[in-house]
């Protein structure tokens, strides 16, 4: 199946809306808010949410299937001048697996983006310590742990597990 990749848009409100509710029910403890805080967003959040991906230091990615839905999502930031973060991964169970190719196509923009756009350093996220599959694609993806943990937000008796992947020679 082919697939392309669109950058998310202040226009794409809705449809990042209803992919970010399938992500929390999906996988609820990768994301840190619950179902009940996101069905509570009035549409001004998610337009905000929207706006701030195409803002500067900012990025969202869509994987869009040949039907024109969205299938997963990755958003990037700079939380500093030299480290780009990636937060918000997600793709349809549908559509996951080394096979099909979707999330290493959306993660290789992301790396894009940080590289040239952002001209970070390095690229690092937050993975809870429980996310088994997640923990193996950003493995296969080149990404290390760092050794830095935090608590995990939602449950502080649980970790989320740093990883990097650095972006320079």
């Amino acid at each position: 199946m082919d697939y392309t990749l669109h950058r998310v848009r202040a226009e794409d409100w809705p449809a990042y809306r209803a992919i970010r509710l399938a992500m929390i029910r999906d996988t609820p403890l990768a994301y840190l808010e619950t179902l009940d805080d996101a069905l509570g967003h009035p549409d001004s959040e998610w337009q905000f949410r929207t706006k701030r991906a195409e803002g500067p230091g900012n990025i969202g990615v869509a994987a869009v299937d040949p039907e024109g839905s969205w299938v997963g999502v990755m958003n990037g930031f700079l939380p500093s001048p030299d480290t780009a973060k990636l937060v918000g991964v997600w793709l349809h169970p549908d559509h996951r697996g080394p096979a099909g190719g979707v999330a290493a196509l959306m993660l290789e923009e992301i790396v894009r983006w940080a590289r040239e756009e952002a001209a970070a350093e390095r690229l690092v996220l937050l993975v809870h310590e429980e996310n088994r599959r997640a923990l193996a694609f950003y493995r296969r993806s080149g990404f290390v742990a760092t050794g830095h943990e935090e608590p995990y937000p939602l449950d502080e008796s649980q970790r989320e597990l740093e990883m990097a992947l650095p972006l320079r020679d």
